[in-house]
């Protein structure tokens, strides 16, 4: 029986569910493995504070920096979030020949292929399952399972907060500021929502996602982002109506021709009888497009103490078993691919606006569609008193040409007000 001692860096609800859970399951870890995990150190800001966890005297400490560089820890967990000191402590962890488990999804998504080398260099892992989509095994299905798959397309729901908003929004019929002081109130929403609302958090997640799934340096930077902030109740009914549920996708895909990445996270659109349609309340899923696979689908609770801890137990558990057989998971190099823009998208689009209702007016707006060669699936009118609706579905057209259009359209004379644009995803 080998024995590892795990030094965890953070002890905040993701952190004392992790020593709650090693605890609870370390037998059977040794049973099925043959590694005995113990907690030897767990890292601290304020040794006073209660933490309701069970470590033995003097496991506390509030040196971080002492528990990287004792050669008693076999094995570190980084909980701290950000990016510094984290970086620096993951770093002098790697150099002194220790794997890392973390899930520092803003460090990863900003120097992640510096740290993956690091790994590397040193032999040792650098595992991160819960840096993305909670207890979802993604990570792991793209590094490993398919490694040799030529992956197309990733994307899904990787938010849980946006994901409550937009359901009870959806399915009670609130507006936007209604939905997030409930989240606010449950728990789900921080009272600074921004990192979630306006697509931050979900970014760099999708930007980790490209990086593991197409071996192209992909950071937070390169990263299209567009929020729910300004999803109204009037959206959701027309989407609804028209048979689509608006949801903040994550999106990292490959341009067939040229090999492009682009990635981009915005509301979409999806039909009702797509599976991400059903993805309700807080719950994250992810769809992984290949050549030779198809599309396959994870799905699962995306955020929370207990399910984010078993992901960064899962890892500890693989880097434990690798460090006592002295190799490694290698992500190996990482290219520098062409990014593809927003602009350089394509999609369907469901466009709406209020015009003058009189003569000449739809020739008007469906000639500026026209002349930016954006194809018309679907025209819908409603009479607005003196005015009227439009609700255009286009075919599927560049985003570029697209908000020429927009722009133009705006213009008008005849146009009152531009109700909003939202793309179409997964028909």
């Amino acid at each position: 029986m080998s024995v590892i001692n795990v030094g965890v860096l953070g002890c905040g609800n993701v952190g004392a569910q992790l020593v709650s859970l090693i605890n609870a399951q370390s037998m059977s870890i040794a049973a099925r493995t043959g590694v005995r995990l113990e907690i030897a150190a767990v890292a601290v800001r304020d040794l006073g504070k209660v933490r309701g966890i069970d470590v033995p005297s003097g496991v506390l400490t509030g040196d971080a920096v002492a528990v990287v560089n004792d050669p008693a820890i076999d094995l570190v967990v980084e909980l701290i979030g950000g990016i510094e000191p984290a970086r620096e402590l993951i770093t002098t962890a790697l150099r002194n020949g220790k794997p890392v488990v973390t899930g520092n999804k803003e460090l990863l998504a900003n120097a992640g292929t510096d740290l993956y080398a690091a790994a590397d260099e040193a032999g040792v892992d650098l595992l991160f399952e819960a840096a993305v989509a909670g207890a979802i095994p993604i990570v792991r299905a793209l590094r490993e399972s398919l490694r040799g798959e030529p992956i197309s397309r990733v994307l899904g729901i990787i938010n849980g907060t946006t994901n409550f908003i937009l359901t009870k929004m959806t399915e009670a019929g609130t507006d936007y500021a209604v939905a997030l002081a409930e989240a606010q109130a449950l728990g789900f929403a921080e009272s600074d929502p921004t990192a979630d609302v306006e697509g931050y958090d979900a970014g760099a997640k999708a930007a980790i996602i490209a990086t593991i799934a197409f071996g192209s340096r992909v950071v937070a930077a390169d990263v299209y982002h567009e929020g729910i902030s300004r999803i109204t109740a009037v959206d959701i009914a027309m989407a609804k109506r028209l048979g689509y549920v608006v949801k903040l996708l994550g999106i990292a895909e490959v341009e067939p021709q040229t090999g492009a990445v682009g990635v981009r996270v915005h509301p979409a659109m999806v039909p009702i009888t797509h599976p991400l349609a059903a993805v309700r309340e807080s719950y994250n899923a992810v769809f992984v497009e290949g050549a030779a696979v198809g599309s396959l689908m994870f799905y699962g609770r995306g955020a929370g103490g207990l399910p984010t801890a078993s992901a960064v137990l899962g890892d500890v558990i693989d880097a434990a078993v690798n460090l006592v057989k002295g190799t490694h998971g290698s992500l190996g190099a990482f290219g520098q691919a062409t990014k593809l823009t927003i602009d350089e998208t394509s999609s369907e689009y469901l466009l709406s606006l209020d015009v003058a209702d009189r003569p000449g007016v739809l020739h008007a707006v469906t000639g500026v569609f026209a002349r930016h060669n954006v194809s018309i699936r679907t025209a819908e009118q409603e009479g607005l008193g003196p005015d009227a609706r439009l609700v255009f579905i286009t075919h599927v057209a560049r985003e570029s040409a697209v908000q020429a259009t927009v722009r133009e359209l705006r213009e008008l004379d005849v146009v009152r007000s531009f109700g909003g644009l939202l793309r179409v995803i997964g028909d």
